[in-house]
């Protein structure tokens, strides 16, 4: 697997991916993170990949030559509580559904967690959906990543987790 540095020309690659979590999701009944309307037609969405991709922050995993997942990387989003130490922050996460379960996600994680090592950063953040059975937040347990606070979006249930970073030579 290939990790690289996203551009405005892989917007409608990501956007598929979301597209395609949003209903598989949504297949399963779970409505609660993203709803059921594709990415691809929600303006606002679609203004986000697209600001990730001219931003620098967006790194692409490539499996078998196609990209298969997409992290952006970032400053904390502002319905989040601050910390008083620089940080990582990954805003947004998704592996394309035909490459689910093969790892792309864990493999952009800890490229976040290498590129913070890199850069002398102590401290990896994310946050994610916390609701239905809390499936999401113990993916990023899984990870690594601890709790680190709670919070809520109108109705729309966050889980902050934290990774601790030791610095790479």
């Amino acid at each position: 697997m290939e990790i690289r540095h996203g551009g405005l020309g892989d917007v409608p690659a990501v956007l598929a991916m979301f597209d395609g979590a949003v209903a598989w999701l949504a297949g399963q009944g779970r409505t609660g993170q993203w709803g059921t309307e594709p990415f691809s037609r929600q303006a606002a969405r679609v203004e986000t990949v697209s600001r990730w991709a001219s931003g620098g922050g967006m790194r692409i995993a490539v499996l078998e030559g196609r990209p298969a997942g997409c992290m952006a990387l970032g400053a904390a989003l502002g319905y989040v509580p601050p910390v008083a130490e620089p940080e990582l922050y990954v805003q947004g996460l998704v592996t394309g559904r035909r490459f689910a379960g093969r790892g792309v996600g864990a493999a952009l994680l800890e490229h976040a967690v290498a590129e913070a090592a890199r850069a002398g950063i102590g401290l990896v953040r994310v946050d994610c959906y916390a609701g239905d059975d809390g499936r999401l937040v113990r993916y990023y347990e899984g990870r690594g990543f601890t709790r680190a606070g709670a919070f809520t979006v109108g109705a729309w249930p966050g889980q902050v987790l934290q990774r601790r970073v030791g610095p790479r030579p």
